[in-house]
């Protein structure tokens, strides 16, 4: 590890933790520390890969901080699963986050390996994704999902074949975007895929992929509101002077946002939140959807938990939350709107864009700023704050810079 005093903060897929680590992190926070930076991790990280990720973003922050900061760190660990593998993933490291979908991966697995050409093997794809992700259809076509109510991805109800083809066509843009590169999160090129309606098996794995996303994206609230808030709560009783810090990445953003939902009432033990590239919507702190006034956002107005501000970088280059993110995060009962989703691929429909590709939006008074004027001259000292990090940011997971340490610095008021 590249800094001390180091701690990691596991969950289980419920937001259940080890006994004892809401002592053991608060006997660290009450040895003088002044600040304590908690970093979560994104989806698909292994425990040893999200601990190198933990080493690798911090190694710049004792450089950055002011005289008199006395900081511990802490990382959190939590079950995102793990693809591996080129060109052909192993779908089966999925097991070690969904084992009682073990029968259900081996099939997947065996229908991406052949990729059958025939109708037949697209339905029964698209079942075995409902039943991967606990989505249920009832005689009206009315879409449900197992446990707290979330909103359905139509992705996930409506006809797998039109999905497939959708992703497919959204790969092969993007690929021609990028000169002959491989798409930013896709699982290969498509020459090997065979004509007709075989080709299309090429966006059947980026589907599976954003089919496991929505099992993330589910988990991470979950941890963040059940786990990590409350933890936070026990942290502030135990050492009430301490500064918290919350930094997450992709999913990890969602799951440290939702950890202020989860704070016991009353606590504001949390001074500052960074979220990059985060991968849930910008309109999560809105108090009105701007095309639906009725509603509000997932976490309406929870940036007033915070003490200072909540920093959302976002770059234009991220082509995971910019082009496959709004394609997977359609809600229920929209689902005929796939048949136009071409229009998705060449411009930006608002509703279903994520933080990390623009930034918080709808919430009045939002700061933005390029992030040459964030190191120049720092993060305001409250409210929402936009900062484009393109400059630097250059795909998905371009996270470890020591520019965006510095972000983290000056949101948190400890730097030099």
């Amino acid at each position: 590890m590249s800094v001390e005093p180091y701690r990691e903060i596991t969950f289980d897929k419920e937001g259940d933790g080890p006994a004892g680590q809401p002592a053991a992190l608060a006997a660290l926070a009450r040895q003088g520390l002044t600040d304590l930076v908690v970093f979560a991790h994104g989806w698909n990280s292994s425990p040893a890969g999200a601990t190198r990720l933990c080493s690798d973003f911090f190694e710049p922050f004792p450089g950055l901080l002011a005289p008199g900061v006395e900081a511990g760190y802490a990382g959190v660990i939590w079950p995102s699963m793990m693809f591996t593998g080129e060109p052909v993933p192993d779908y089966r490291a999925l097991v070690t986050v969904l084992p009682e979908k073990e029968p259900v991966l081996d099939r997947l697995t065996e229908l991406l390996a052949t990729a059958p050409a025939d109708e037949a093997a697209f339905a029964e794809f698209g079942a075995l994704l409902r039943e991967l992700t606990d989505v249920t259809v009832d005689g009206d076509g009315r879409a449900g999902a197992a446990g707290p109510r979330e909103p359905v991805p139509a992705f996930l109800v409506a006809d797998p074949l039109e999905v497939c083809a959708l992703f497919t066509e959204a790969l092969e843009a993007d690929a021609g975007a990028a000169e002959g590169s491989g798409p930013n999160g896709a699982f290969g090129p498509a020459e090997g895929f065979r004509a007709g309606l075989g080709r299309y098996w090429l966006g059947a794995r980026e589907v599976l992929r954003q089919a496991t996303y929505y099992v993330m994206k589910k988990r991470a609230g979950r941890v963040g509101e059940s786990g990590l808030g409350p933890l936070l709560g026990e942290v502030a009783r135990a050492a009430p002077r301490v500064r918290v810090h919350l930094v997450g990445h992709s999913m990890g953003a969602r799951l440290v946002a939702y950890a202020l939902r989860g704070l016991p009432s009353g606590a504001r033990p949390v001074a500052s939140v960074t979220l990059l590239q985060g991968a849930f919507s910008h309109y999560a702190f809105a108090a009105r959807l701007p095309h639906d006034p009725g509603r509000a956002g997932a976490l309406r107005d929870l940036q007033n938990r915070v003490r200072g501000p909540v920093v959302a970088c976002y770059s234009r280059h991220d082509t995971a939350l910019g082009v496959f993110y709004p394609l997977a995060s359609r809600l229920a009962g929209d689902s005929a709107s796939l048949t136009r989703a071409a229009g998705l691929l060449g411009s930006d429909d608002p509703r279903w864009a994520a933080i990390g590709h623009d930034g918080v939006q709808a919430v009045p008074g939002t700061a933005v700023r390029p992030l040459a004027a964030v190191l120049r001259d720092g993060v305001p000292a409250s409210g929402c704050v936009s900062v484009d990090t393109a400059d630097v940011v250059r795909s998905h997971s371009d996270i470890c810079r020591a520019e965006l340490a510095r972000v983290v610095v000056s949101a948190a008021r400890t730097g030099r």
